[in-house]
């Protein structure tokens, strides 16, 4: 029950920013790539995209826009994502967070338009749990596959995303939805 509360109080209040991060989706070590770049995600890793889409759509959390490195897996993951959970949020793509740096990310959420309320990013590991330690003064995170976090700012420029300037709000991971509820995001009744 307690999980119950904490998953369904996660509307955006205002003035604030929002970054949404989301590790690409389990990946297909034994197809046929030709680079780390090209790795597709596994059926698995396919699941739990379309999984985290619908849970934010399920909890009011639509992104205002995606950013996604260009890596096959890290696209499939935004794009299976926004397809589930019905967005029609503008996406871009980018090499810039393929092995991305944390100070590089960070330039990229400052770039943003302040018209925007919340970014989701779409990218890989170790960067995604460095960022999150970084923009939350130090939250040391487990980030596996899929998972997800949100990390509110508040700010209402974009240009003011920083070290330690962020709250994090919540982690979840495809792992923790399938035990808490059904396979579409939604909480299980209590029994």
């Amino acid at each position: 029950m307690q999980y119950r509360t904490a998953l369904l109080d996660l509307k955006y209040s205002s003035p604030m920013k929002t970054v949404l991060v989301l590790r690409h989706g389990k990946s297909d070590w034994q197809a046929g790539y030709g680079s780390d770049h090209d790795r597709p995600l596994a059926e698995r890793g396919i699941v739990a995209a379309e999984l985290m889409g619908r849970f934010l759509t399920r909890n009011g959390q639509e992104p205002a826009r995606i950013l996604s490195s260009t890596a096959v897996r890290a696209r499939s993951t935004a794009e299976l994502a926004m397809m589930a959970g019905h967005w029609g949020c503008s996406v871009q793509y980018t090499e810039a967070l393929y092995g991305a740096s944390v100070p590089g990310v960070i330039d990229l959420l400052r770039m943003e338009d302040d018209a925007l309320a919340s970014l989701l990013l779409v990218g890989h590991q170790p960067t995604w749990s460095e960022l999150i330690q970084d923009l939350t003064g130090g939250a040391s995170v487990r980030f596996p596959t899929a998972a997800l976090a949100r990390i509110d700012f508040e700010i209402d420029r974009w240009r003011d995303v920083g070290s330690g300037a962020g709250t994090l709000k919540w982690l979840v991971t495809p792992k923790i939805l399938n035990r808490l509820g059904s396979e579409d995001g939604e909480p299980r009744p209590a029994r």
